[in-house]
């Protein structure tokens, strides 16, 4: 019944681009950078006795104000980015998967309606209005949300989870709307099996890979929000190092000629978010190449 995966079988890949690949070799290098680059770095917070040294041997990516170790920072910088950036997306998977595949089962009738309407409200508040609104009552500091402490990680994650959850409710919804009318649905339902059975069991297999493209290509836009956040002052906190507040910092020395503080940091938020793009759209290409065949 699984039509995408049975149809799928035994084909061959369709060759990547030279923009993929270049995608490929851009995440490959923040994901070393963030996974490994804190285990070589060693403690972020750290001092070298160097203020504001330029990138050397001793210190790949420089040091900063504080005489610490930028590549240190970076690293541990690009992991918490990607941590954060991976569940929010996951939270806003959790959320919006069933919700997208109810909508688009009951397409056209009160159900969709309804889930529809309640994702429009949600869509029409910007981001960063949110993120100010929750801040401006939680703080930027920690807090408790009844008996759960809330980090200012953890707050990032909700608002960008939050956040994702419109964007992913309608790919379901549309795959989904186009799954339904399959006529393997309608032999599922003529035999009697139960209509949980054939969303879980059925349906969702065959959305879940063009819903899974646009949680890959949300990877870098989850990346982006939380440094911007960051950067204003929203999201991560010092001296938790994150890349926005790595920048944030960087912004008052760099007519003192201290390029690389800022420029560092900005850079690996461009190649892990042109990276996770551009291996997207290739993930994209292929499923769309592999539904034309």
């Amino acid at each position: 019944m699984t039509r995408v995966l049975s149809s799928a079988a035994g084909r061959r890949l369709p060759r990547m681009s030279a923009l993929t690949w270049t995608g490929v070799v851009l995440l490959a290098l923040f994901l070393l950078l963030a996974v490994f680059g804190p285990l070589l770095a060693g403690e972020p917070d750290a001092r070298t006795g160097q203020t504001l040294a330029a990138p050397s041997v001793e210190h790949l990516f420089g040091t900063d104000h504080l005489q610490r170790d930028l590549f240190a920072r970076a690293a541990e910088g690009a992991r918490v980015s990607l941590l954060v950036a991976v569940a929010a997306v996951a939270f806003g998977l959790v959320v919006a998967v069933p919700a997208g595949l109810v909508a688009g089962y009951f397409g056209g009738r009160w159900p969709d309606d309804l889930i529809m309407r309640v994702l429009e409200a949600l869509q029409a508040l910007p981001l960063f209005v949110f993120a100010l609104f929750v801040i401006g009552i939680t703080g930027t500091g920690d807090s408790q949300l009844g008996p759960l402490p809330l980090t200012s990680t953890t707050k990032v994650v909700l608002l960008l989870g939050v956040g994702f959850i419109p964007y992913f409710a309608r790919v379901t919804r549309s795959a989904a709307l186009v799954e339904v009318q399959e006529d393997y649905v309608d032999a599922l339902r003529v035999i009697g099996v139960p209509r949980w059975r054939v969303i879980a069991g059925e349906v969702l297999v065959n959305v879940l890979p063009p819903v899974l493209v646009q949680a890959f290509l949300w990877l870098g836009v989850a990346i982006f929000a939380e440094s911007a956040l960051s950067f204003l002052g929203l999201g991560i906190q010092p001296p938790r190092p994150s890349l926005g507040n790595i920048l944030g910092d960087a912004t008052s020395y760099m007519l003192l000629g201290a390029w690389w503080y800022s420029v560092i940091p900005g850079l690996v938020i461009l190649v892990a978010t042109v990276g996770f793009n551009l291996v997207g759209d290739g993930l994209g290409d292929a499923l769309d190449a592999q539904g034309h065949r």
